[in-house]
């Protein structure tokens, strides 16, 4: 008995090194792994990864690790990173497996490993032979390989001309405050963010100082290790939770932090924005709005607050 019970104790460590090795595929490929031997004729035309902002969580696959005899550190804070180094691709080997985050390994998609990232992140990756850029999410572990910085789905690299091998490249982490604020978008694709925040619901007029604030006796504490938010003035496209709209900035600042301290999970969501003479208090993007309103019901159950879903187009 005493053997099975540390059998089952042993697993899931056996099995998170399993899936951190999965992301150890390197260019060039031997051993089985290459490129699909039937390839799409339009990969190169495939979309790149749609930024939105995930809950980065410590442990799991953000855990400390070690393989090929060297120790890695993954970052657990939402910060950008640039590098420059080589860049390989991963395919048919490893596809359909399980990748670190415990995601399965399409080399059709468009992903990447990163050795230290947090997981789940997006980055840009430019080849500045070609002046090609890409945007993927991150969602794998590797490459494991000295000068190697990222390790590519296959057609991340086919839509970088880097499927040949591996192939000098820059790679930046796109951050939350990036995706929420659409600032990570190149010049000329800023039209795709909202310059304006649209009308919203009833009673919105009458928002200031504080739109919707705890009723009294609840337990809303002070101090979170969340950032103070930004104010931004073109937030990106999607459904948002309003959770308050305030005359002066650190009244939404101090409000985002209070409520960032007791809902850890809608901490990285929220971000401030400058709208006229008002700082709207504002979690997401979400892509529907069933999963906002899911968002505002649970603010609702946990802090007694009436959030507002706000679309911005």
């Amino acid at each position: 008995m005493q053997k099975s019970l540390l059998n089952r104790l042993l697993a899931p460590a056996a099995l998170l090194a399993l899936l951190v090795l999965a992301g150890c595929a390197s260019a060039p490929k031997s051993g089985g792994d290459g490129a699909p031997s039937s390839p799409p004729a339009d990969l190169a035309a495939t979309p790149d990864a749609e930024p939105r902002v995930e809950t980065i969580k410590p442990g799991g696959a953000n855990k400390p690790y070690e393989v090929l005899g060297r120790s890695y550190t993954p970052q657990t804070r939402d910060v950008p990173i640039s590098e420059k180094g080589l860049a390989s691709w991963y395919g048919r080997k490893f596809h359909g497996r399980r990748t670190a985050s415990g995601e399965v390994y399409n080399m059709y998609a468009m992903t990447a490993a990163h050795p230290t990232m947090p997981l789940p992140s997006y980055a840009r990756v430019r080849n500045p032979a070609n002046g090609k850029e890409v945007v993927v999410r991150v969602n794998d572990r590797g490459p494991f390989h000295p000068g190697r910085v990222i390790d590519l789905s296959y057609t991340a690299a086919v839509k970088l001309g880097a499927q040949r091998g591996v192939a000098p490249v820059e790679v930046e982490r796109i951050t939350n405050d990036e995706i929420r604020s659409g600032s990570w978008k190149r010049a000329g694709a800023a039209d795709t963010a909202v310059a304006s925040t649209p009308a919203l619901g009833a009673g919105d007029a009458e928002a200031a100082p504080v739109a919707l604030a705890p009723p009294p006796g609840s337990t809303v504490r002070g101090g979170t290790s969340a950032e103070p938010g930004r104010a931004y003035t073109v937030p990106a496209r999607g459904y948002w939770v309003q959770l308050g709209a305030f005359r002066e900035r650190d009244g939404a600042e101090n409000f985002q932090q209070r409520v960032g301290a007791e809902l850890d999970w809608l901490a990285p969501l929220m971000a401030v924005f400058a709208d006229a003479s008002l700082f709207r208090l504002q979690a997401g993007p979400y892509p529907t709005r069933d999963e906002a309103q899911g968002a505002a019901q649970r603010v609702r159950e946990a802090l007694s607050l009436v959030p507002v879903v706000v679309e911005r187009r």
